[in-house]
């Protein structure tokens, strides 16, 4: 009989413990941007989209560029291909500093392999170009199976335009909480405003943190945020049970507890009462659990587990006191 695999995380705890701010929380408007591009890797042997119209409508523009007239119809070309090109600009990306780049086959080419992206400009959501790339392009992995459509470009490209933003001056700042939670935001605020030695943070809502400047910060925001991002909060969440029914995985919040409740299973019978008991069997080959009332969902499992329960009756026993209203938590299958 396959053997549970059961893992027990503390989602809401009385016991304290610290998570960095900067870790369950993100300063609104300190993010990532991502940029796209249109481009030609050449240099192919002879893996490229050939008579492909776009293609050879995007070499024909090209070579028109360098000083060289030439009618697409005229291009057959197995050694370039169309591409996308994608990447992340920093938040605080400064014009000169490199960029990774995925470059990936737009039109039929069969692979990518010893192809030499030319330059290709890459912009954002405002349709403004802030990076340019080229370079050779890189295929991860080998072999038969390996992926020959997409590659990497480490550092492929160089930003050209800072990305404009001014913390020192700003006199608020607004964090969000990466899993909102009242309780959490409420943590946050009181040990913030104890950090700071006033009334500076307020909550608007379960995932959003209001931070007025202190008059010490004064044009210092980024030391503010230092100061900030450091404090350790002791986050809060709710009771969670996920199972997985593929690898007979279930993950349980410490705090999701059962109320009086008796199932009947095939040959297995569990039943929750206001008396103590343990894991037994009785009668003929009939497997019976008696568990305590308001015990967690651990201690159920564990019971369950001495009987040799297999995965699949596990979840389905925990979706049966879900439905009964006897399993107090969220219960989430993957």
């Amino acid at each position: 009989m396959k053997a549970l695999l059961i893992t027990t995380i503390s989602l809401f705890t009385t016991v304290c413990f610290g998570a960095r701010l900067k870790d369950i929380s993100s300063i609104r408007g300190v993010r990532e941007n991502q940029l796209i591009g249109y481009g030609i890797v050449v240099g192919l042997k002879g893996t490229g989209d050939g008579k492909a119209e776009f293609t050879s409508k995007s070499i024909a523009r090209m070579l028109d560029k360098l000083g060289v007239k030439l009618d697409s119809q005229q291009i057959d070309s197995k050694n370039a291909a169309a591409v996308i090109v994608t990447a992340n600009l920093p938040a605080f990306g400064k014009a000169g500093n490199p960029l990774d780049i995925t470059v990936s086959a737009l039109g039929e080419a069969s692979s990518l392999e010893g192809g030499t992206l030319l330059q290709t400009p890459l912009r954002a959501a405002n349709e403004q170009v802030y990076a340019v790339a080229q370079g050779s392009v890189l295929l991860g992995g080998s072999g038969k199976d390996s992926f020959t459509t997409v590659g990497r470009i480490p550092n492929g490209a160089i930003i050209e335009k800072d990305v404009s933003s001014d913390f020192s001056s700003r006199k608020m700042f607004r964090l969000t909480l990466h899993n909102p939670d009242f309780i959490t935001a409420a943590r946050t605020v009181l040990t913030i405003n104890k950090e700071l030695g006033g009334q500076y943070a307020s909550a608007k809502d379960a995932g959003t943190i209001d931070i007025v400047t202190p008059y010490s910060y004064e044009n210092r925001g980024v030391e503010l945020l230092a100061t900030i991002e450091a404090i350790d909060i002791n986050p809060d969440s709710k009771a969670k049970v996920v199972v997985n029914e593929k690898t007979g995985t279930v993950i349980i919040g410490d705090k999701v507890k059962i109320s009086k409740v008796a199932i009947a299973h095939g040959n297995l019978a569990v039943k929750v009462t206001s008396k103590s008991g343990a894991a037994s069997k009785s009668g003929e080959e009939e497997k019976v659990a008696v568990i305590d009332s308001g015990v967690s969902v651990g201690d159920l499992v564990q019971a369950l587990n001495k009987l040799g329960v297999s995965p699949k009756d596990l979840i389905t026993l925990l979706q049966s006191i879900k439905a009964a209203g006897a399993l107090h938590g969220e219960l989430e299958i993957l």
